[in-house]
């Protein structure tokens, strides 16, 4: 199954969607400047398995360095996979500080 991701600007979210339109998965953001947190990424418990997360946190990343921004993964999954893909890193702010 083959899966389209496009940034939907005034949803504040990328959505990836199916061949037939619907809407598979999203992952939430914030832009500030050029700096985008990745906040939430949803799969659609019909969809999960299928590689949609992965397909969203690719698209999400390859637009953010097509766009020269620097990443804040916020959402669990994103920094998960993140972790798999050091390709990434110089776009990714990381830090050791922990939030109470």
């Amino acid at each position: 199954m083959q899966f389209t991701v496009t940034d939907a600007p005034t949803r504040e979210r990328f959505e990836a969607r199916d061949e037939s339109g619907a809407v598979a998965g999203f992952v939430t953001y914030q832009l500030t400047g050029s700096i985008i947190a990745y906040t939430h990424t949803e799969v659609d418990p019909a969809y999960e398995g299928k590689g949609v997360g992965s397909t969203l946190a690719r698209a999400v990343m390859d637009d953010a360095r097509s766009k020269r921004r620097t990443v804040v993964p916020i959402c669990p999954f994103l920094a998960d996979w993140l972790v798999k893909h050091p390709e990434y890193e110089g776009i990714v702010v990381r830090t050791t500080r922990k939030i109470k």
